[in-house]
């Protein structure tokens, strides 16, 4: 699509921009988190040794840490001309896969096992699509 405005061509990723959003707005929800357990524990500096802050601090850093490479991955793929459904599936599995971590780090559930390998097979099935889809030249 052309910006008539700045005479150049912009690229459209409707896929990874909608699921770049999403994990956006988690990230950002881990992290209000925080900072509302913070302020309810009056703890603004470290975790104080308290479990739900850890466990709070620990779920937004663990989905800042993972979703920037499977989102990376995901615009790769798009790039290359990715399967439309196959880009969604990954993206939406991503989503799925860092909602339930998140809420297995934070309610201290064994299902934050299945969201974390979730997320490692969403970013290897992910490495795995760029490989075939990317131009051998």
């Amino acid at each position: 699509m052309a910006d008539p405005m700045l005479g150049t061509t912009l690229l459209a990723v409707p896929v990874t921009s909608l699921y770049g959003a999403l994990n956006a707005l988690l990230t950002i929800g881990l992290g209000v988190n925080v900072s509302r357990v913070r302020t309810k524990l009056k703890v603004f500096r470290g975790d104080g040794g308290n479990a739900g802050l850890i466990a709070a601090i620990r779920a937004h850093g663990n989905n800042v840490e993972h979703v920037p490479l499977a989102l990376i991955l995901l615009l790769l793929a798009e790039l290359c001309g990715g399967n439309s459904v196959a880009l969604h599936v990954f993206g939406g599995a991503l989503l799925v896969g860092r909602l339930v971590h998140a809420f297995g780090m934070l309610k201290n559930s064994p299902v934050q096992a299945g969201g974390a390998l979730l997320t490692l097979l969403v970013q290897l099935g992910l490495a795995g699509y760029v490989l075939l889809l990317r131009p051998w030249g």
